[in-house]
């Protein structure tokens, strides 16, 4: 992996965008070049705020306390560094750009001197072509590395690997994390998907996986309940699961309601508002998975009686506030959908 020689002129602000779960070696050598050519680099951590999985098993805190850690490591002063940290909007890409926009421009002052660091490798670095505003610095660092690979070993105690791919001050970190509760349970997640995935190798298609969740509001509050099985153990859902193929979308959706949360309301089919398909390619680890969200408003009123079913550990009502307050709280992309039906009023 080589650098390219110093450029005659530095920018004013540099911005590298990841999620950086975990960072790596190749990550450190992008932002060693890109401090080469920029007086300050802004680091943009995705995926804030979502809720510990195999794929984003780090808070964006602990990814800029090592990120931090690992550039000191490496002689530079944190002065030269800005941090933002960015929730995933899956549904609404506007949005997304939107708050990467105003989070640089409220660290430059109004300054047009910014680049982009990156490198086009494949679909996912598309968002490099969205920010024509910032001239594009192309990174020279070459790498096989990713962050995917690393979490791998990480979760298969392949630790070897893992210290062969990224510095030593994320690998402390990892090694300390590998000794928490939340790590066990992540293990524990990964283990059950890895099994999920490997019964459904033998279909002659790709599997596609249908399921409908429903979105019931009474009185400022939502339906939910608490996960009580992988994956997503302890999270917070929408009352839903798998299409029954001898069911429509809607009789599916409502048997789940009352299987899951014990909701005893008469002719709750016509209390349906709105519907809606979310099917954002990676919302679920599991594999491809499309689902119909029912959006069902209640009114105003004392909150129904619940009794949590066989596959939830609790059923609750949640006030609308605290809910979209709390997208780390939520499996999945369930906060994005609940939060597409309210907010659309």
């Amino acid at each position: 992996m080589t650098r390219p020689a110093r450029p005659s002129r530095k920018r004013t602000f540099g911005v590298y965008i990841g999620r950086f779960e975990p960072p790596h070696t190749a990550h450190l050598l992008v932002m060693q070049e890109a401090l080469t050519q920029v007086h300050k680099l802004i680091v943009v951590i995705g995926s804030s705020r979502s809720a510990r999985n195999t794929k984003n098993p780090f808070t964006a805190g602990e990814r800029q306390h090592i990120i931090t850690q690992m550039l000191a490591d490496a002689g530079i002063k944190p002065s030269r560094l800005l941090f933002l940290q960015v929730r995933d909007y899956f549904y609404n890409e506007s949005l997304w750009l939107s708050e990467v926009q105003r989070l640089v421009t409220a660290h430059t002052h109004g300054s047009s001197d910014i680049a982009l660091i990156g490198h086009l490798k494949d679909d996912s670095s598309y968002y490099l072509r969205s920010f024509p505003a910032w001239e594009f610095l192309p990174t020279h660092v070459e790498s096989p590395l990713s962050a995917t690979d690393v979490r791998k070993a990480y979760f298969e105690n392949d630790l070897d690997r893992v210290r062969s791919m990224v510095p030593p001050a994320i690998h402390a970190f990892l090694d300390e994390f590998a000794r928490t509760p939340d790590f066990a349970t992540l293990q524990d997640e990964y283990r059950y998907l890895a099994a999920y995935r490997e019964s459904w190798q033998g279909s002659p298609y790709p599997v596609v996986f249908v399921t409908t969740d429903a979105v019931v509001i009474r009185s400022g509050h939502v339906l939910l309940v608490r996960r009580a099985e992988q994956p997503g153990l302890g999270r917070l859902a929408m009352p839903g699961g798998f299409l029954n193929v001898k069911q429509t979308l809607l009789q599916s959706c409502i048997r789940e309601v009352v299987e899951e949360t014990g909701l005893q309301v008469p002719e709750l089919g016509s209390y349906l508002r709105a519907q809606a398909v979310f099917d954002y390619p990676d919302r679920s680890l599991r594999g491809r998975t499309v689902t119909h969200a029912h959006h069902f408003d209640l009114g105003i009123g004392q909150l129904p009686m619940l009794r949590p079913g066989t596959d939830a550990a609790e059923a609750l009502w949640m006030p609308l506030s605290e809910a979209l307050a709390a997208p780390e709280l939520f499996f999945e992309d369930h906060h994005a959908i609940i939060e597409h039906f309210v907010m659309r009023g």
